[in-house]
């Protein structure tokens, strides 16, 4: 039986956040340079309606902090993302017990390219910065959706994902 309207809840998606350091160079002095970590806004889905033909979007954050003691430093890094609790990318899975919501995340607003750890056909998003004296962000949006016409349980579904931060 499917309702003509469920209302589901998707907990923000409650992103768990894991930095990994990672330098070009083996001196301890490159630490000493420069400092980044990640940090990550959740994305709401809001309410889904699964006899709508439209598909629910959202949109988070994921953000990079880097504090350097040089000025003009160039530093480059990786932002990367698990596949959360389906262990795969395609699709990726919103869980409430034992039942199931597809949904993915994307680079763009466009949603093509699924962000993954670049591989099985996801994409990391990669930037370059030349860094001031002291600290600075910079901001990426997570793009999400969910897929129409899922026929689906009542529930409140979550998932986990891990970002993970590659810098030198």
């Amino acid at each position: 039986m499917v309702p003509n309207i469920t209302i589901f809840r998707t907990n923000p998606l409650a992103l768990s956040v894991a930095v990994i350091l990672l330098a070009s160079s083996s001196s301890p002095a490159y630490a000493v340079l420069l400092s980044c970590s990640v940090s990550a806004t959740a994305l709401s889905f809001g309410s889904y309606d699964p006899t709508s033909a439209t598909a629910r979007d959202s949109t988070g954050t994921v953000t990079v902090t880097c504090t350097s003691n040089l000025a003009g430093l160039l530093s480059s890094w990786d932002i990367l993302l698990s596949t959360g609790s389906s262990g795969s990318f395609t699709p990726r899975s919103l869980l409430s017990g034992g039942n199931s919501m597809q949904y993915n995340l994307y680079t763009s607003a466009a949603r093509t390219q699924i962000w993954g750890d670049a591989t099985g056909g996801t994409a990391k998003v990669s930037d370059s910065q030349l860094l001031v004296f002291g600290t600075s962000q910079h901001s990426y949006t997570t793009y999400g959706r969910i897929p129409a016409l899922q026929d689906l349980a009542p529930g409140t579904y979550t998932d986990t994902i891990t970002v993970t931060l590659n810098y030198q």
